[in-house]
């Protein structure tokens, strides 16, 4: 199952109420013959509909008759309820105390609610524990004080109460005393888990007659002497049960659930991302499966097999899709599915508090999926990089594949995804797998010839880390010598010049259990990177208009968001969806504002078609080749356009519910990944004059590649808007100009953002003198050569490319880097972005 993978599409809030006869609207309140009805479907089993006779805390009184019941007698009588100093205190049942009755039908809400949630477990290790809240503190009149949200109810979308309804349907009803009693009390019920109530509905549904005895207390707290006929009318309440994502203070004005007193974060913030990539049958799944589940495998890919997804991939041993694993780390325990008490990724999030968790992307190998391969280890921008090799040299099944095509592979593919990593400037680790399998000569020729030679050219550190134990079944924790092998490494890395330069090798067989050891110690001691800023990249003079949050977009899903209010008919729209990504920097927290976007604009039609019938480049944006002091004061005014100017790029939206890897929280962290439930509000359309009724705007749909950002403090108070981007120029300081042609359509890749782009123009630049300070005023200042023809290329040169996006606008960030594809197999060109333009 995916990281960001729902449950089946949850039962929605239906009403079992019709539609009245009279109107097209339900109705509040009125009599039953308003809706035509005599009894409701039965309850359903399942589901977020829950029928009560009523939620009093003591028994009913004794009635004479009842209109809507052939019984005439009902729950034995009890002692009436008092009203003490304004507060409301029910007699206790003889058989059930007041509290364990408030806990029982509390435990049910939660259930109910749960219902409507998108992914919900089926157990936890820590179960949730129903506060005690005795009703005599709350007022007759009064609203109950909510508590804290109880996690994962923040994807609810609410729970529907009949009241004074049967199990089967029948409408029984309840005096007003009694309706408002089992209201009062769902009110609590609802607030002790941090949610709140709504009566949709009230509606008489008879009459009722009982007799008073002498000396029962009346309304008015004043006892009778002589008993007397009592006539009342009977009525059923619908209530709709939903989170409360704003909350109230004590002066009683509402506040946003995300702010510092209420955040809740993540149990484990010391989390590892990784990317497991290497060319295809080299044993990346059958690894991956062994260190997820505990288990070796038997030689013909069985520990593989929890980690694919489609037939195909069963059939031909080849991956083509991303699976996600979760594995986590305390005081060298490991925790993962080997482990008796853990079920889901919820429990190993609570086994691993102040310890570590690793979420690991198990990406395709084949040349044929290289979207997917780009994907995971530059979309998803992980921490550290897992390159397998086969130390056997085995080569695809071609004939198990009826699809393969060996022209598709290069000449050496396991040398080709060493390159790409080395050239993308990963930090890596390299796993030699199939150590069962392998000779000492194919060691030699894949250790020694391929993978030193190449980490060595590149200018990085090759450190095999050797294991003592060749046999690790049954592994649930890291063994003490690989600990202290590791340890060595580490130090090594922590103490380089970056993360990149030192590259842990490591021999290993899933097979005899080779090396797991090792590479659990590595997981677990991997020095993350530090906590990311919006000014990584370049510095806060070269990028002034950073949101002060960046969210990217890299999957959604057709789910809706967790909204807090029930679909009225079935013509109504779910107005929310629910993305996943990582948080680039800044923090998102239920409740906050954001933009997200570029969508397609109505002012992208009537722009120009090509760069050179717009303005400079220089003009529009930012460029990071040559700065000076005057030209970013001049362009940041230039790109002052306000939100206003290319309308329907952006949307307003609102944050509903955030999971941190399937971990219901409030606020997602710089560097994290997680699942955001949010809700777009509709652009506001402009009044026109029409005979004809017009369709109400439609909201657009998301795409990858988008992102979600809320603006800085800076932006809002000058009016400044986020910026899409039509093109951009990338620097490759390691280029040949011959690996680009104008005109050529290529794709490129940018953080999550994949477009197809056009090649607008080539240039090789180089520093011949350094510039006066009179002459940085002007963007393109004699100081820089540029050699388009010809000629002799400079010693020190960096090939500029200008790209015209083809597609959609883009959200791009100046100095990220940039991968570009052109033509088949996994050869790319590894630059940085120097300047964008609209």
């Amino acid at each position: 199952m995916s990281v960001f993978t729902y449950e089946s599409n949850p039962p929605r809030v239906s009403s079992p109420w019709p539609h009245p006869k009279d109107s097209g609207k339900t109705l509040h309140s009125g009599l039953l013959s308003d809706y035509g009805v005599t009894k409701l479907d039965p309850e359903p089993q399942e589901g977020p509909t829950e029928y009560k006779q009523h939620l009093l805390l003591r028994p009913r009184r004794t009635y004479q008759s009842m209109s809507t019941s052939s019984q005439s007698q009902v729950p034995p009588e009890s002692k009436a309820a008092k009203l003490v100093s304004n507060t409301w205190i029910p007699p206790s049942p003889s058989n059930q105390t007041r509290q364990a009755r408030l806990e029982h039908l509390t435990t049910q809400l939660l259930w109910r609610l749960q219902q409507t949630c998108p992914y919900h477990a089926a157990s936890t290790a820590g179960k949730l524990v129903v506060p005690r809240l005795p009703l005599e503190k709350l007022d007759v009149n009064g609203v109950p004080e909510l508590a804290e949200l109880v996690p994962g109810l923040q994807d609810s979308r609410g729970a529907l109460y009949e009241i004074g309804v049967d199990d089967d349907g029948t409408l029984v009803g309840l005096t007003v005393e009694e309706l408002e009693e089992s209201l009062r009390t769902l009110r609590v019920m609802a607030a002790s888990l941090g949610c709140k109530t709504e009566v949709l509905r009230k509606v008489m549904v008879g009459d009722c007659q009982w007799a008073e005895e002498p000396g029962a207390t009346d309304s008015s707290g004043q006892a009778s002497t002589s008993g007397f006929i009592h006539r009342e009318e009977l009525w059923v309440a619908e209530a709709l049960v939903t989170p409360e994502l704003r909350r109230r203070d004590a002066q009683g004005s509402q506040r946003s659930s995300c702010e510092p007193s209420l955040k809740q974060g993540a149990m484990t913030q010391n989390q590892l991302r990784l990317t497991v990539t290497g060319p295809t049958t080299c044993g990346k799944s059958t690894l991956l499966g062994t260190l997820s589940t505990g288990l070796l495998d038997n030689g013909n890919g069985r520990s593989r097999l929890s980690q694919l997804k489609h037939r195909h991939e069963l059939k031909s041993g080849v991956t083509s899709s991303v699976a996600q694993e979760l594995i986590g780390y305390h005081q060298n325990k490991i925790y993962n599915y080997s482990h008796g008490a853990i079920e889901s990724w919820l429990d190993i999030h609570d086994f691993t508090k102040d310890g570590r968790l690793v979420f690991i992307l198990d990406s395709a190998g084949h040349p044929r999926y290289r979207r997917t391969i780009l994907r995971g280890i530059v979309g998803w921008a992980p921490h550290w990089t897992i390159l397998c090799i086969a130390g056997n040299e085995s080569n695809p099944p071609a004939e198990s594949d009826p699809t393969f095509d060996p022209s598709e592979l290069t000449t050496d593919l396991a040398q080709a995804h060493i390159d790409l990593c080395l050239k993308l400037d990963l930090p890596l680790v390299i796993i030699v797998t199939k150590m069962d399998l392998a000779s000492k000569a194919s060691i030699q020729r894949i250790v020694g010839g391929k993978i030193l030679s190449s980490v060595k050219a590149a200018g990085r550190v090759p450190r095999i880390v050797n294991s003592d134990q060749e046999n690790n079944e049954h592994l649930t924790e890291v063994p003490p010598k690989d600990v202290a092998s590791v340890s060595r490494v580490v130090d090594e890395i922590q103490g380089a010049e970056s993360l990149q330069k030192i590259v842990p090798i490591v021999l290993s067989s899933a097979v005899t259990g080779k090396g797991i050891g090792v590479i659990h110690a590595l997981m677990e001691s991997l020095p993350l990177p530090p906590t990311p800023t919006s000014h990584d990249y370049t510095g806060p003079a070269l990028n002034p208009e950073q949101p002060a949050c960046l969210f990217h977009i890299t999957d959604l899903f057709s789910l809706p968001a967790s909204l807090a209010s029930m679909r009225r008919s079935e013509d109504d729209e779910d107005l929310g969806t629910v993305v996943a990504g990582y948080l680039r920097f800044g923090s998102l927290s239920i409740g906050d504002k954001a933009l997200v976007g570029p969508f397609p604009s109505e002012e992208d039609d009537v722009r120009g078609s090509t760069p050179e019938e717009r303005p400079s480049p220089g003009n529009y944006g930012l460029s990071v080749s040559h700065p000076s002091s005057t030209e970013l004061g001049r362009i940041a005014m230039r790109n002052a356009v306000p939100a206003s100017a290319i309308k329907g790029e952006w949307y307003h939206a609102t944050i509903v519910s955030i999971r941190n890897l399937r971990l219901p929280v409030q606020t997602l962290d710089a560097g994290q990944v997680g699942s955001i439930g949010i809700v777009l509000d509709p652009l506001k359309e402009e009044p026109v004059d029409s005979i004809f009724e017009l369709k109400p705007p439609s909201l657009p749909k998301l795409r990858k590649g988008m992102v979600l950002a809320i603006p800085s403090k800076h932006m809002v108070e000058t009016g400044l808007s986020l910026q899409a981007a039509s093109g951009v120029t990338a620097s490759f300081p390691h280029a040949d100009r011959t690996a680009f042609t104008v005109g050529v359509p290529v794709t490129v890749y940018v953080a999550s953002v994949r477009a197809a782009a056009r090649v607008v123009r080539i240039s090789q630049k180089r520093m011949t003198r350094t510039p006066d300070a009179h002459e940085i005023d002007d963007v393109f200042n004699h100081a820089l050569e540029v050699v388009n023809n010809g000629g002799q290329e400079p010693a020190q040169a960096e090939v500029e490319v200008q790209f015209e996006l083809l597609t959609n606008r883009e959200w791009l960030e100046l100095g990220s880097r940039v991968v570009v594809l052109a033509g088949a197999g996994l050869d790319c060109q590894v630059g940085s972005v120097v300047e964008i333009f609209e």
